[in-house]
């Protein structure tokens, strides 16, 4: 194990999950059982010896929840959320305590993986987030899908895109085979109505109406995907919405009813729902969210697929208004820790032994590097990744050499070198964080380590060179 130590002691995660799984079931008819004790996790390493049966290329469950904090998971520590499913994931695979998105907000993340390279390498990854149809991934560049497809892959998409509008760009035009589900960055759950008062549902590039409750909907799509008969290896990103404003609860129609109301009156600011929600409705949709992919999971296990299927769960960017981040600083938008540092679980029984955590820092654009690598897929070498692959990592326990991650966003930059975080916010301050010892980010060593300061720095703006400048309008 590092030096630095998960925040979330052993004991209290066991003890957390056996609470968790006494009081919310599996679905789809399948109990989590609650024995006395169990297992504590134990620092990562990578499985000796295989079966043999472990060969053959996963299958890639890839499921995003949408602005939930880095410790909204009771096997993060959140003291009041509820999360068995994501728990039991968790102790079936390897939980990372030091996992982070490729951005502070939701499309850039979603560019860093789709592509695998610093979001502002495009100029749909400059937005922040994408809010019109002026930018988008462009359907040339490769993706994630693209390049998987062409090693063989079938390739789906459900839920959200956030990555460009029709009719210039969607999933269907970069490598996805299949799409269901919204263009945009938030929706009203029931109604589908978008920020602009646009329907955003879709089948492909056209319109699908359904006015049921969109994580059901989304959780029914993405059942019957896992349980076809699949004749080739398969990536399935699985976008949920979920716990995103607007803060409505499967069942909360009346609260739909009069966001509806606002939206077609023209306020375009009803979807951000500023006088509603709540703690306990945003415990609600977060337990929600880990019911609906319990039900996935246990399609996929009953699908006779769970063995090779890579499952990986992860947020797209730090926690909103209702989150518990505790102990970081910063939410959603923010280069701080909190801002970016997410929950993340990986499983995949062929290859990786259950109840692991590892505190090796890692970030989105990693994740795309490693999935190539262990599906048999290249990367374009015209467009270089600038992620590192995990693959050796995982399957040998090699751990990366000393390596930066870089984050860039309007007034804010962040470069991490092992424990040691470079920042600069709004103010324009250059501060110096030691993760291993300060993870709240509250003790500003800037002073006291001037020229590692001005190395990190350095380090940051060459890398800034090369990225595109923002727009000065």
């Amino acid at each position: 194990m590092s030096s630095y130590e998960s925040p979330l002691s052993r004991r209290a995660f066991t003890g957390g999950v056996a609470g968790a799984a006494a009081a919310v079931g599996i679905g789809a008819g399948e109990a989590v059982a609650a024995p006395a004790e169990r297992p504590a996790e134990r620092p990562f390493a990578a499985r000796e010896r295989h079966d043999g049966k472990g060969g053959r290329r996963p299958n890639i469950l890839f499921v995003l929840g949408d602005d939930l904090g880095w410790a909204d998971l009771s096997s993060y520590g959140s003291p009041h959320i509820r999360t068995p499913h994501l728990d039991r994931l968790a102790r079936q695979g390897v939980r990372f305590t030091q996992a982070y998105s490729g951005s502070a907000t939701c499309s850039p993340t979603r560019f860093s993986l789709y592509t695998g390279r610093f979001p502002g390498r495009t100029k749909g990854g400059l937005a922040e987030p994408i809010a019109d149809k002026s930018v988008g991934l462009e359907p040339t560049h490769p993706t994630l899908a693209s390049l998987l497809r062409d090693a063989g892959y079938a390739t789906a998409l459900i839920g959200k895109w956030h990555c460009g509008y029709l009719p210039d760009y969607s999933p269907t035009r970069s490598g996805w085979d299949e799409f269901f589900g919204n263009f945009g960055g938030a929706l009203e759950y029931y109604s589908k109505l978008g920020l602009g008062g646009e329907y955003d549902l879709y089948e492909g590039d056209a319109t699908h109406k359904d006015l049921r409750y969109y994580t059901r909907i989304l959780t029914e799509r993405a059942t019957e995907y896992v349980r076809r008969e699949h004749d080739r290896p398969w990536l399935l990103n699985l976008n949920f919405t979920t716990p995103h404003w607007p803060w409505i609860a499967d069942g909360d129609t009346e609260a739909s009813a009069e966001i509806v109301r606002r939206i077609k009156a023209g306020d375009r600011g009803a979807l951000w729902h500023q006088d509603g929600g709540s703690i306990a409705k945003y415990t609600e949709m977060v337990q929600d969210l880990d019911r609906s992919i319990g039900h996935v999971l246990h399609a996929l296990k009953k699908s006779g697929q769970e063995r090779d299927t890579l499952v990986f769960f992860a947020s797209d960017n730090g926690g909103e208004r209702f989150s518990y981040n505790w102990p970081l600083s910063g939410n959603k938008g923010s280069l701080r820790e909190g801002g970016i540092r997410v929950p993340t679980i990986l499983r995949w029984p062929a290859r990786l032994d259950g109840g692991q955590v590892s505190d090796l820092p890692v970030y989105t654009p990693d994740w795309t590097a490693t999935l190539l690598e262990l599906a048999g897929a290249r990367p374009d070498p015209a467009r270089p990744l600038d992620g590192t692959s995990l693959a050796r990592y995982l399957l040998r326990g090699t751990e990366p050499g000393e390596r930066d991650l870089f984050w860039r966003v309007r007034g804010e930059r962040a470069l991490r070198r092992g424990p040691w975080k470079y920042y600069r916010g709004k103010g324009g301050a250059d501060q110096l964080f030691h993760l291993g010892r300060d993870q709240r980010e509250q003790a500003d060593l800037a002073r006291r380590e001037p020229a590692l300061l001005a190395e990190l720095r350095t380090a940051w703006e060459r890398t800034d060179a090369g990225l595109l400048p923002y727009p000065t309008a």
